[in-house]
Order: structure tokens, then sequence, then C-alpha cells
């Protein structure tokens, strides 16, 4: 990554209260036409980000839309520097080109695995089985992974079709059990 200094817009210290928790101590605005970010709404969301988590396992910085942000540290603050990506729009859609080439590879594994009898559904099939299971849900709970299996999905499309579901407000969480969550109407 190559760092330009006029990158920077703005910088802010996001300070920790023990008792209220994470807020903006201060900000300072360091170039102008810069992109609005309501800092004292973001204070608590940029301080989780970069302080959460396990050790070492932290981000150093976040891509948004209009900028990105590094933050650094300093005992139980964080300082944060606000940037304006250069030149990142021809990055981002070339990873999306690889990422779009990773996910096809990967499913056409999944669909050349032996162990797959049945045919996974294909995407018109899914209107179908989002209006059969709010048929199975009127009648009764069922988990995530009974319904996986009922209609022979992978993990990652029955949570699409679960969360466009929940959503559009058709289904909700019943309950949770362990990792296992519940469905009903």
């Amino acid at each position: 990554m190559k760092f330009v200094e006029n990158e920077i817009f703005s910088a802010a210290l996001v300070g920790f209260d023990m008792i209220n928790g994470p807020f903006l101590k201060w900000k300072a605005s360091i170039s102008k036409g810069t992109p609005k970010i309501n800092l004292e709404d973001f204070a608590t969301n940029f301080y989780l980000a970069f302080r959460g988590g396990n050790d070492g396992k932290k981000p150093r910085a976040i891509l948004y839309d209009d900028f990105y942000i590094v933050a650094f540290p300093r005992g139980l603050e964080l300082c944060c520097l606000f940037m304006r990506p250069q030149g990142i729009e021809r990055n981002i859609k070339e990873l999306n080109k690889i990422a779009d080439k990773i996910i096809i590879k990967m499913e056409s594994q999944d669909e050349d695995d032996p162990t797959d009898i049945e045919e996974k559904p294909k995407y018109g099939d899914i209107d179908e089985i989002k209006r059969l299971i709010n048929v199975l849900l009127k009648e009764m709970e069922m988990a995530t992974p009974d319904l996986r299996k009922y209609f022979n999905l992978s993990n990652s499309q029955i949570w699409k079709i679960m969360n466009d579901l929940e959503s559009a407000e058709q289904i909700k969480r019943t309950g949770k059990v362990g990792r296992t969550i519940y469905w009903g109407v």
C-alpha cells in the first residue's frame, strides 16, 4: 500500500470510560471536502471493531466506500485516522472478479462432491422453497439444520433464505438451543 499524506482528512481520539464505555474524546479536521461522518455515533463501533476480539486478531484498517480508517491503540484510547482511498476502485473491482472466480470454483467443487446424491436447488427454486418454509413453519417450529436437510441446501443457502424471510417479516426466531436457531411464524 502506497501512503500519501494528503489522504488523511480527519483524526479522532476515542477514549474509554470504565462506566460509560467508549466516547469521542476529540476530533480534528485536517482538510476540507471530507465525507460527513458523525463520529459521536460511530465512536463505540470503531472502538469495538479495532479493540474487540482476540489478541493479535484485530484489524489495522477498515475500508468503507468513501473513506478508510486506520487506528492505533494508546492505552485504553484509540487514535483513528480517517483517510481518502486514492485509486482503490480499480483494485476493488479486480478483487471482486477474483472473489467471483473463487466462489464459482468452490461451488463447482461442492456440486461435484460424490456424497451429495440429490441435486442442489437451482436459483428459480428459491421462491418455491421460501413458500414451503412458510407453510411448514405455520404448522410447527423447526431448527435451521432440520430445514437445511429437509430442502437439501448448503448452510449458506439456508441462512440466506431464512434471513430474507426474517427481513420480510414472514418468519421469526422463536428460540435458541446452543447454536441452533428455531423458527416459526
